[in-house]
């Protein structure tokens, strides 16, 4: 990869060089001035930082503003990375909605937007692509869709499921997305939507044969000691060190 300004195009030629897409995400300006000098291409402002920042039980408690507030934040790292945003729960319904809501994230700093869902929110979709707007999908396990679907749940597993993700990741593909977050695919079902779409796939607990891999970046440093996926693999400590830190600074000012 050049070392300009990655782009949409530029992440999904990436797959064409079967070169893997490392992504990860990001909800502030330290975190994502450090992603990209560590030279992560895909950053994302995921709606994920309802709980791991903001404490919410789930995603479906983030506001369009509150995506904005973060988004700003990132935005001012000014990183080379492609920097994108999640549209948050029920904001992009309608084709207006999507693209009035998707307008928001990019006046706020962010070059690309992603949604949930396949088939159902293809006119949405439209609208965002034909507002010049990069779109990013996401099939497979939907958090927006957590309270409905009655927890968080592995797809692919029957065959109906199986025939819908694929369906739903050629109709994303085909409305003009640039890649596709498949989160909670089984792995063979997410090999096989890999193989047949020309855009990128980027897993979250899906197996290895995904164009690329996403993260919550918390999880993977270990700055979210609370509750840590099955199929993540902390790299760090990072929680442990700062209350050991911490400790021993308080230490340092209390000893007479």
């Amino acid at each position: 990869m050049s070392s300009g300004k990655i782009t949409a195009a530029a992440i999904r030629a990436m797959k064409v060089r079967g070169e893997k897409i490392a992504a990860l995400t990001a909800c502030d300006f330290p975190m994502t001035k450090l992603l990209d000098e560590a030279g992560i291409p895909l950053i994302l402002v995921g709606d994920s930082l309802g709980m791991v920042v903001l404490g919410y039980p789930d995603t479906t408690h983030v506001t369009m503003t509150e995506m904005e507030h973060h988004v700003r934040a990132a935005a001012r790292a000014k990183p080379r990375a492609l920097l994108g945003a999640d549209l948050p729960y029920k904001s992009y319904g309608t084709p207006a909605d999507a693209g009035e809501n998707a307008k928001r994230l990019v006046a706020a700093g962010a070059e690309f937007v992603k949604a949930e869902g396949g088939r159902e929110i293809i006119e949405p979709v439209r609208a965002i692509v034909s507002a010049g707007i990069p779109f990013c999908g996401h099939l497979g396990m939907l958090p927006q869709h957590v309270l409905e679907e009655g927890g968080y749940h592995v797809k692919g597993k029957k065959e109906a499921e199986h025939q819908a993700l694929l369906e739903d990741a050629k109709a994303l593909a085909d409305a003009g997305a640039f890649a596709i977050v498949l989160e909670l695919v089984t792995p063979p079902v997410a090999k096989e939507i890999t193989a047949r779409i020309p855009i990128p796939t980027i897993g979250i607990g899906s197996g290895d044969d995904c164009d690329g891999q996403i993260l919550v970046t918390l999880d993977l440093v270990g700055l979210f000691p609370w509750f840590t996926p099955r199929f993540v693999k902390p790299r760090a400590a990072c929680a442990a060190e700062i209350k050991s830190a911490v400790a021993e600074w308080k230490n340092s000012i209390t000893v007479i």
